[in-house]
């Protein structure tokens, strides 16, 4: 083989490992951080969503609430209960923020667990009945917990498990 080719493939393939590592690993210079992960909540979107005062928008991993927002859906039942309890834990307080796997979803948005001082947001939902439990692998760190929150909050008939009788 000429040595010109072998340069040319060798350097081929060296675009192909930069390409793929870049589509594994995506940069993480859209993703403003600070020292502590805490942040500020701007407002609540919606019962399992979040806007910082950075303008970030972050999904609460491992939970989904009833849509209040969607464009295909009229409001379901429990949803906007679902918001109101969430603005209530969140908006306008510091928060910290714990990431498991994937940093964002398919709408850019940042997968995260949220905690308000010792508060974990995420399970807090959860356990009130204002959430399900919903696992989207690979990020199922607390998978387990909040299954069994869910059941807890099923066999005590709270939240949406009381008031949503088609859910």
């Amino acid at each position: 083989m000429p040595r010109l080719y072998q340069k040319r493939l060798i350097s081929a393939l060296i675009a192909l490992v930069v390409f793929l590592f870049l589509q594994i690993f995506p940069s993480q210079k859209s993703v403003q951080k600070n020292n502590n992960n805490t942040y500020t909540v701007k407002r609540v979107i919606d019962g399992d969503t979040i806007e910082l005062t950075n303008n970030q928008i972050v999904r609460y991993i491992g939970i989904d609430t009833p849509e209040l927002h969607h464009p295909k859906l009229p409001v379901q039942c429990f949803a906007s209960a679902a918001a109101e309890f969430n603005k209530k834990l969140v908006e306008g307080k510091t928060v910290r923020l714990e990431k498991d796997v994937l940093e964002t979803d398919k709408y850019k948005r940042l997968l995260r667990y949220v905690y308000v001082d010792q508060v974990f947001v995420n399970k807090k939902l959860v356990d009130e009945g204002y959430a399900y439990a919903t696992t989207f692998p690979p990020d199922v760190k607390y998978a387990d917990v909040f299954q069994k929150s869910q059941a807890e909050a099923m066999s005590n008939r709270k939240g949406l498990w009381d008031k949503c009788k088609n859910e």
